[in-house]
């Protein structure tokens, strides 16, 4: 048995962004931590900061999470009941 399992395989046609090397990558090259995707062409994986930046504003000008009132501490996340 083997003590360590093997890389994952990339297939052709699925792009990734490296978060460590700053680059596009064709398959899972680097460990599923440091990267995004993956997305359907090199183009959209060379947008992936951006992608992300876009989203992170969008969510963070949701009400559903920026519940800044006092009644709930205004933890910044959604209102936990139960």
């Amino acid at each position: 048995m083997a003590l360590f399992k093997r890389r994952t395989e990339g297939k052709p046609g699925e792009w990734y962004y490296c978060l460590k090397h700053g680059t596009v990558e064709e398959g899972p090259q680097c460990r599923a931590a440091d990267r995004f995707g993956p997305y359907a062409t090199r183009e959209e994986a060379s947008h992936a900061m951006e992608t992300a930046r876009e989203r992170n504003e969008e969510w963070r000008d949701d009400p559903r999470w920026n519940d800044n009132d006092s009644d709930n501490g205004g933890s910044g996340g959604p209102e936990r009941k139960g």
